[in-house]
């Protein structure tokens, strides 16, 4: 069988997209790991399948979400820009909403190259993140090396942040890993390392669960900017300057939720043989 993909990236951050709105192709975890390997598949962060809304959802589609591993994932910001991109240049309407596991995302694109999404509210409970046992999200009793003291938020999957002098100066390869499974998280976490320039601008890096150390992360940039204004380092606005480009993001204060702006791009089309993969 052969299938039609895209190849997009939000900063760097990569993806191959396949449409199954029309007929399902049949991905397993299997076959969506063996696709995003970058030697002998195609490659990407995380593997999206755009698809029916539910029945009466409201929704414009359902993006189904993986991980290099072909694991599901709750939320993926700069994918969520990426699919509202493509809906709206469908239908020509600038506001789309996306269901995923995680709830609805309602998007707007402001230009073909640039959207905003609502990620929803940040979740701060030991219970939403979640922790293996009651603990205070603010500041988590986790020491790694050079680093110590993260803060934790949800948004839709489970972040810690950690901030630090100089991100750059910082051995993110290698650190993690080991805190990505670290006890304290049963479903392991993503892992930000941020440094706070100015009170509106942060630099940023993240090491993804599954994916490693990532050009660019949305919902991991939403979380270091709800933590770092939970400590008093930043207001509710911040530019969030990641290795791949930077996002604007910020955290409404009327009802919680967080704003995240960017940029998409195309950067191929392509077909695949689904069959010459494991099923």
């Amino acid at each position: 069988m052969r299938a039609s993909f895209l190849k997009m990236h939000g900063c760097g951050n990569d993806f191959v997209v396949f449409d199954e709105r029309a007929r399902p192709l049949g991905f397993t975890q299997a076959r969506a790991a063996a696709l995003a390997d970058r030697r002998t598949g195609i490659g990407c962060d995380q593997f999206i399948t755009i698809e029916p809304p539910p029945p009466g959802s409201g929704a414009a589609a359902f993006m189904r979400i993986r991980n290099p591993d072909g694991g599901e994932a709750g939320a993926c910001g700069n994918a969520t820009r990426c699919v509202a991109a493509l809906l709206a240049a469908e239908t020509g309407s600038a506001e789309q909403t996306i269901r995923t596991v995680a709830g609805d995302l309602p998007a707007t694109v402001l230009a073909p190259d640039r959207v905003t999404v609502d990620m929803g509210p940040a979740r701060l409970d030991w219970r939403d993140i979640p922790l293996a046992e009651p603990a205070d999200t603010l500041h988590l009793p986790l020491t790694f090396g050079p680093v110590a003291d993260p803060a934790a938020a949800s948004m839709g999957n489970p972040h810690a942040t950690f901030f630090v002098d100089d991100v750059d100066a910082l051995p993110v390869a290698d650190l993690g890993p080991a805190l990505e499974h670290a006890a304290i998280f049963p479903e392991r976490a993503n892992i930000g390392f941020a440094q706070v320039l100015a009170p509106d601008r942060i630099r940023l890096r993240v090491w993804e669960r599954t994916a490693g150390l990532t050009l660019a992360c949305g919902s991991g940039a939403c979380a270091a900017l709800v933590n770092a204004h939970r400590r008093g380092l930043t207001g509710r606005r911040a530019e969030m300057l990641l290795d791949g480009g930077a996002l604007t993001i910020e955290w409404r204060e009327a009802d919680g939720h967080v704003l995240m702006t960017g940029p998409v791009a195309t950067a191929y089309r392509g077909e695949i043989e689904l069959d010459a993969f494991p099923p």
